[in-house]
């Protein structure tokens, strides 16, 4: 596995390298020594916790869902045209975009500021690794 500087892990964590360099000297992070002698973060260690700081508000009890991944957040952009609708969500760190019928939602009283449930099933998943 990778090790990666701590600018690359900061932005893949979306923070600053300040922070990392904060959370390394606090023990919340594990650093290592590069070949170059500087401090840099194991790709293992970063992704274990990326998982851990991932955590979001629960979404709450439903009767039933064949989603696995829900996310509780808020509606931050609602763009509506005759028939569809798009709708931005921020949950936690992530940015979920929605295309649903406008008339969807209409019904959910969908609104920038409304706290809602993105249920996020796919069949495909598209994983790629950038350039270094």
């Amino acid at each position: 596995m990778p090790n990666l500087r701590i600018s690359e892990a900061a932005a893949l964590l979306g923070v600053s390298d300040d922070t990392l360099r904060r959370w390394i000297d606090q023990g919340r992070l594990a650093s290592v020594v590069l070949d170059n002698g500087r401090k840099g973060v194991s790709g293992i260690e970063l992704a274990a916790f990326a998982q851990k700081m991932t955590d979001v508000a629960e979404p709450g009890a439903t009767v039933a869902a064949s989603a696995r991944n829900r996310m509780k957040g808020i509606v931050t952009r609602v763009v509506k045209d005759g028939v569809m609708a798009q709708v931005d969500m921020q949950a936690g760190p992530f940015r979920v975009t929605s295309l649903m019928s406008r008339e969807s939602a209409d019904e959910l009283g969908l609104e920038v500021g409304s706290v809602a449930v993105a249920s996020i099933k796919s069949t495909h998943v598209v994983v790629e690794i950038p350039e270094a």
